[in-house]
């Protein structure tokens, strides 16, 4: 086996490029300021949550001793790079939920900062709860993109939060002591739409939380123009389920997978189609680009491609669900596509998917039907 360096970490299956990389500052410096903690470690002590391709936690255990270390990553495509890097290294993983069995008893967690307060809200009320009493959370992000608001949210579930000194425009910050009057968790959340009859639920880290995107809105609006004779649809990429709830509400005869690379996202889903009653006929897949799914299996597609890779805007994902979507479609079948009408998707769909025309346009979004050829 080659020997272990972060920077031979690969981010496959996840989209590739110059302007993109395995391992970042903030990375290097979770596992430097953590580096005594860790080498105090017994096995299993040590979790890793939000380790984008397997640094923190093969970075843990080649750099710093540890054993039998725990990680969840809300992708699935960040699961697949783990264990991928793992193998090429030799190195032992040990993947699972953001749940309490993943956390029981952890003494030292590595996270990497989501973007968003939902989510560490939850991940800071799971932890406080479920790891050993003494644990350490080491909390990293990029200064860019932390907030004090961020500290608050810690010191909700924690009676000590201490900012170490940035390096690298990057910065630490460590919780201790979980606090004896915390709250009770919020999560999932709940919302009820009545202009659109549904109840949306949400997870911490859910794109779009509870709410409903303008996108996402204006391709409900001309939903049952879709493919009126599909029996089989998938939602692709559905965050938190909004749409393929819609579609199964509105049709009683058709059964929808609802798919997302992301945990929090079709956990969500699922608690969505839940709470509108048509948990019978909507099946949340966690899946990288509906890679679970059979060729030319369903009638219907809908997707709300998302535009960034992390915080970088970058285009690769959507062209990557589109081939998907061709992939999964039936000959004649339609995939429904809503985007900002900047980034002029149509001669990618007419290349990739088939004959394209627009539906619907406002001043922000595009809707648009692609035909399978």
């Amino acid at each position: 086996m080659p020997e272990f360096h972060l920077d031979a970490l690969r981010r496959w299956p996840d989209i590739e490029g110059a302007d993109l990389v395995a391992v970042d500052a903030t990375d290097r410096l979770l596992l430097d300021d953590a580096a005594a903690t860790l080498a105090g470690t017994g096995p299993g002590d040590v979790v890793t949550i939000g380790d984008r391709y397997g640094a923190l936690t093969l970075g843990a255990v080649a750099l710093h001793g540890a054993r039998d270390v725990r990680s969840h990553q809300d992708l699935r495509s960040a699961e697949l790079a783990l264990a991928e890097n793992a193998r090429r290294f030799g190195l032992d993983v040990h993947p699972g939920g953001l749940d309490a069995t993943t956390l029981a008893g952890a003494r030292v967690v590595l996270l990497q900062l989501p973007r968003s307060l939902d989510a560490l809200d939850e991940v800071a009320a799971l932890v406080s709860e479920h790891a050993d009493p003494g644990v350490r959370l080491f909390a990293g992000g990029r200064i860019k993109h932390m907030t004090l608001a961020m500290n608050d949210v810690l010191a909700r579930w924690f009676t000590v939060v201490e900012p170490q000194r940035a390096r690298q425009k990057s910065r630490v910050l460590v919780a201790s002591v979980p606090a004896s009057d915390r709250p009770p968790s919020a999560w999932p959340a709940s919302q009820r739409h009545d202009d659109l009859g549904l109840t949306v639920c949400a997870h911490g880290a859910a794109f779009a939380g509870t709410r409903i995107d303008v996108g996402t809105r204006l391709l409900l609006g001309v939903l049952d123009q879709a493919a009126p004779d599909a029996v089989t649809a998938v939602d692709l990429g559905c965050g938190t389920g909004v749409l393929a709830t819609a579609l199964a509400t509105r049709r009683a005869a058709v059964h929808v997978v609802a798919t997302d690379d992301s945990a929090a996202a079709v956990a969500s889903a699922a608690a969505t189609a839940r709470a509108n009653g048509v948990a019978d006929r909507v099946r949340a897949v966690q899946d990288d680009a509906a890679g679970s799914l059979p060729d030319a299996s369903v009638d219907l597609v809908l997707l709300n491609p998302p535009f960034h890779v992390g915080a970088t805007v970058h285009t690769g994902v959507a062209h990557k669900l589109f081939e998907a979507a061709a992939r999964v479609l039936q000959p004649g079948g339609e995939l429904w596509t809503v985007w900002n009408s900047h980034l002029q998707y149509r001669p990618a769909l007419e290349r990739t998917v088939g004959p394209t025309r627009q539906v619907v346009r406002d001043p922000k979004f595009t809707v648009a039907v692609s035909t399978r050829r």
